[in-house]
């Protein structure tokens, strides 16, 4: 049998209408052309419409959708598999226009032109063309390995001569990956940056079920650490006299106490208020992230009065205590670029320099992870009480339930509970434990927690029933929890927090377990 009857039976083998047995009529060589969705059936809709394929070729086929291909696979083979969107010849197709876009032959404006064309394409490709670019950019623009042994060769016999910082810079530029030009020439195009962001927001939840997505991931957290340095960004106060469409952004991205209405923005925006943006020179409409102040003259308690739409603005000559009640990220492709701490500190800077009879800087922040913790560790809390609070929490209770089942079921409903009740302070107890004691490497394990214990706070208080919101009922059973920001002593606070104490008021101390 001729190469060229073979290849024409083995093509004919996929075709619709023929068995595993059947041979395909003979075609010349030049009649095969390249897979492609108009050309030939991909294998797994091919073993659909043919009969069912010999023991031989069964593994294979099960094999290949337990284990996607890498690109290096796909460019080099000729048919599309499984539930690949680009096949081959589209792959190779896409390979060349990244590498052109990071042609050292080119200058940065053609280049930045070349990667402007591949986004025209990318914003009208479908989820599943955009991954395999994705894929692309991860796998192929990897740093030389032969350079990088060689670098790593020079470096260790220089060690300890004075050719040891030339080989360093030599060895640091060897291990840089192809992928941070490429990044780099996305940048250069107006929107480029804005494009970046909302690639990485889109890929994010796809991470955990594909790995080989992180170098793409990790290389561009770190480009983007560099793009949104602090001293590029510009704080701005946002009033309700700013533009219409960045009051819009304020609506659209607040996480932590949704806007109800255009009334509750204007209550946020009077004139005890403050809300503050960091806002970046290619996203110059887009805050990257905002707080909201209000300026009272006490540690608030609740979030309710705060929030009260018909309440009078205080008296700024008599407020001393400046409140941040809401913070929130408004990129999600800017996670693990780091804002917030910076934010607090402009802010704070600001608010003394124009209410100089400002004392005091604290949060009321919400507690996010107590509630689901509390499901899961209250049987083991409840080792922790004495007899006399256990009898006390039974009797309470008033029911034949399985007693740590029905404090949650209590918890759920807290807000009738009475603070000084049995229930409602072994809660406030389980939440001190929960904000003071439980680490995760080290760290807080409540996200809001450990933004503001990182930055320097101290937790100086727990306020029962200040979250009376379905969100703050399901979170925390309603409690918030006000962070001091003694700005005397942030780094003494971040000192301990390094050594694993957490740094908490008298108060919080004597609600522990």
């Amino acid at each position: 049998m001729t190469s060229s009857n073979w290849i024409s039976r083995k093509v004919g083998k996929l075709m619709p209408g023929k068995s595993a047995g059947q041979d395909a009529p003979q075609a010349a060589p030049d009649a095969i052309k390249p897979a492609s969705s108009a050309t030939l059936a991909d294998p797994g809709q091919a073993n659909a419409l043919t009969a069912a394929p010999g023991p031989a070729a069964l593994p294979s086929v099960m094999e290949s959708r337990r284990s996607p291909r890498s690109t290096t696979e796909r460019l080099k083979a000729t048919f599309r598999q499984d539930d690949e969107a680009l096949s081959p010849r589209e792959m190779r197709h896409k390979l060349a226009e990244l590498q052109a876009v990071v042609d050292s032959q080119v200058s940065e404006v053609e280049g930045g032109r070349r990667a402007r064309l591949l986004a025209l394409w990318y914003t009208a490709a479908t989820p599943a063309q955009r991954r395999d670019l994705w894929l692309l950019m991860s796998e192929q623009f990897v740093a030389d390995p032969q350079v990088i042994k060689q670098a790593q060769v020079e470096f260790d016999a220089a060690l300890g001569t004075p050719d040891q910082a030339v080989a360093e810079v030599n060895f640091r530029r060897a291990t840089v990956s192809r992928r941070r030009r490429l990044l780099q020439r996305f940048s250069a195009f107006a929107e480029g940056i804005r494009f970046l962001v909302d690639l990485r927001a889109e890929m994010l939840p796809l991470l955990k079920s594909d790995k080989r997505l992180q170098a793409l991931d990790v290389e561009m957290e770190y480009m983007f650490s560099t793009w949104f340095d602090v001293g590029f960004l510009d704080l701005r106060r946002i009033s309700w006299h700013s533009p219409a469409s960045l009051i819009e952004k304020l609506i659209k991205y607040e996480s932590v106490h949704d806007i109800k209405s255009w009334a509750d923005m204007k209550n946020r925006l009077d004139s005890d208020r403050r809300c503050y943006g960091f806002f970046h020179p290619s996203l110059p409409n887009e805050p990257l992230i905002f707080v909201e102040v209000a300026l009272v003259d006490a540690i608030a308690s609740s979030i309710t009065p705060l929030l009260d739409e018909s309440a009078d603005a205080v008296n700024l000559n008599k407020a001393t205590t400046a409140i941040f009640y809401s913070i929130s990220n408004t990129q999600v492709g800017l996670r693990g670029v780091s804002f917030g701490d910076s934010l607090i500190k402009h802010v704070v800077d600001v608010l003394k320099a124009e209410f100089p009879h400002l004392k005091t800087f604290a949060t009321l922040s919400p507690i996010p992870g107590f509630r689901a913790w509390l499901g899961k560790n209250v049987a083991t809390m409840m080792t922790r009480v004495d007899d006399k609070t256990r009898a006390e929490l039974k009797q309470a209770l008033q029911s034949n339930a399985e007693l740590t089942a029905q404090l949650l079921a209590d918890s759920q409903k807290s807000q009738s509970l009475d603070a000084k009740s049995p229930v409602g302070r072994f809660l406030l107890q389980c939440a001190a434990h929960y904000l003071s004691r439980e680490l995760v490497d080290g760290k807080p394990t409540d996200p809001v927690a450990r933004f503001h214990l990182g930055n320097g706070a101290r937790i100086e208080r727990l306020n029962w029933g200040a979250d009376p919101s379905i969100k703050g009922m399901k979170q925390s059973c309603g409690m918030m929890v006000n962070y001091l920001y003694d700005l005397k002593r942030l780094d003494k606070h971040r000192a301990q927090l390094a050594q694993g104490k957490i740094p908490v008021s008298r108060e919080i101390d004597s609600l522990k377990l």
